[in-house]
């Protein structure tokens, strides 16, 4: 048995009455008043013992159809939220008998239900309110999308992931309001595709493409700013982006402030560090990458580092970037990779009299550990001992104090131990 025969005749209406009854929430208001949820403002409309919540959640209830139209209107006139995921929806026409008696709806989610061999059949009442629309894993077509979105004045989100979308067609009627697209977890590659969504969605601010097959964003660079002119975040996580100049590209959108791009083929070879300054430096407007902020001080440091990182590059192969930074901070060359940690170990010479020999001194020992050191080579006691270091060409320093540790004398490799006797 289908899912479509197992929940027959389980409408909207059914589902509401069911979960909302005093059995199930007990809590009243008074004598005689039914169930009463928090949220719910003191004008909601009752009918029987039933007081619905703003916000009302009916997902995996198995419905497939709205109910009497008259039973929706009457407890959902103050409903500006409704969940209806995973249901068993498969006609938009039954969608629309539920949404149409919503008046003050705001938010409505469609997700994982079958709707994709339904069409619009008629023209729709506009949904006046309605701001956020999730359809995500419905495999609802684009013709179907297009009807709706023209009868959405104030559409400002947008969720189709999970659609399994190869490609985009494009709308007659551009949707002006939209501000966000969530279109990840489909299988767009070519940029021919995606730049459809620049011009249908003109005022688009964010554009999340995560987790799609995305080769390249092939588009002359001067094009680009017209493009997406509003858009201040994109998401390219583990699309397949392989080129720097995709990078640059990005750097056009004349409003971008945030990127994430992160699993994609292009950066798998360089470490964290330079993945990170790389990117941020191909993107002078960016302030936040990969959800962290770019401050000025980094940024600073990875454009430089950009500039060392190319310096040695034949000319043809230099991106465009790098001549605008070179203009900025000059020509810098790579920094010398310089070991800070202190020496543990000297070699110096020991000299007494005429004896002389090298040995390798530990620099944590004190004044008074070299002299005991000493008193079996030099055969001389500790007490009767001036030592002193000589480093090339300095005079001689005293070695005084017996619990002074060597280094702090700043001895090198090559300096010289000399050793004379106290009674000379």
């Amino acid at each position: 048995m289908d899912g479509s025969e197992e929940f027959e005749g389980r409408t909207m209406v059914e589902v509401i009455t069911d979960k909302y009854n005093l059995e199930n929430f007990p809590y009243c208001r008074g004598p005689g008043t039914g169930v009463v949820v928090l949220t719910s403002p003191q004008s909601s409309p009752v009918k029987g013992q039933l007081n619905l919540p703003r916000v009302l959640v009916l997902d995996s209830c198995g419905i497939t159809q709205a109910g009497d139209e008259s039973e929706v209107a009457t407890f959902c006139a103050h409903v500006v939220e409704l969940d209806l995921s995973n249901n068993h929806l498969q006609e938009w026409g039954e969608v629309l008998k539920i949404v149409s008696n919503v008046p003050k709806l705001d938010f409505l989610n469609l997700s994982m239900n079958p709707l994709s061999g339904s069409q619009l059949e008629h023209e729709t009442e506009p949904f006046l309110e309605l701001r956020h629309l999730v359809l995500n894993n419905t495999h609802v077509s684009w013709g179907v999308l297009h009807k709706l979105t023209r009868e959405i004045p104030k559409l400002e989100e947008l969720f189709l992931c999970l659609n399994e979308y190869r490609s985009v067609q494009l709308s007659d009627v551009p949707c002006a309001s939209l501000r966000l697209l969530h279109i990840s977890n489909n299988q767009l590659q070519d940029w021919a595709e995606v730049r459809k969504l620049g011009l249908m969605y003109p005022g688009l601010q964010s554009l999340i493409l995560a987790n799609n097959t995305l080769t390249s964003i092939d588009e002359p660079q001067e094009s680009l700013c017209r493009l997406f002119p509003q858009l201040r975040c994109i998401n390219l996580h583990n699309t397949g982006l392989s080129r720097w100049e995709d990078i640059e590209r990005l750097s056009m959108f004349p409003k971008l402030q945030e990127v994430k791009v992160m699993g994609v083929p292009l950066l798998q070879s360089y470490s964290t560090t330079e993945r990170r300054s790389l990117v941020v430096a191909q993107l002078p407007t960016v302030t936040v990458l990969n959800g962290s902020v770019v401050t000025p001080g980094e940024r600073e440091d990875a454009e430089r580092f950009f500039v060392r990182y190319h310096v040695e590059y034949p000319e043809n192969e230099l991106p465009k970037r790098y001549h605008s930074l070179v203009a900025q901070y000059g020509r810098l060359e790579p920094l010398v990779d310089v070991d800070l940690r202190p020496q543990n170990n000297v070699l110096v010479d020991i000299r007494y009299g005429d004896h002389a020999e090298q040995v390798s001194l530990k620099l944590g020992q004190t004044v008074a550990e070299l002299k005991k050191a000493l008193k079996p080579l030099l055969q001389l006691p500790c007490n009767k001992m001036r030592v002193y270091h000589v480093p090339p060409l300095q005079g001689p320093q005293e070695l005084k104090y017996n619990s002074r540790a060597l280094h702090s004398y700043k001895m090198r490799d090559g300096d010289e131990i000399l050793v004379v006797p106290k009674d000379l």
